[in-house]
């Protein structure tokens, strides 16, 4: 990916980190990301829709509504 200037730097780091904190599995974790809420439950039985990050570089998986 190229950086053209600061600002796309700041817009790209800025969800780079959204997707760490938010989405992606941590080992240490049991798979959970950091910002994990364990109250919310998760439907087992719905679709899984890919949502694209960071124009593709990184891939997330959710289910669909």
């Amino acid at each position: 990916m190229l950086i053209y200037n600061d600002y796309h730097a700041v817009v790209v780091l800025d969800e780079f980190v959204r997707h760490y904190n938010d989405r992606r599995a941590h080992q240490g974790r049991e798979q959970r990301p950091p910002n994990h809420d364990p109250a919310a439950a998760i439907p087992r039985d719905l679709p899984i829709r890919r949502h694209r990050v960071l124009s593709g570089v990184i891939n997330e998986y959710r289910q669909a509504a």
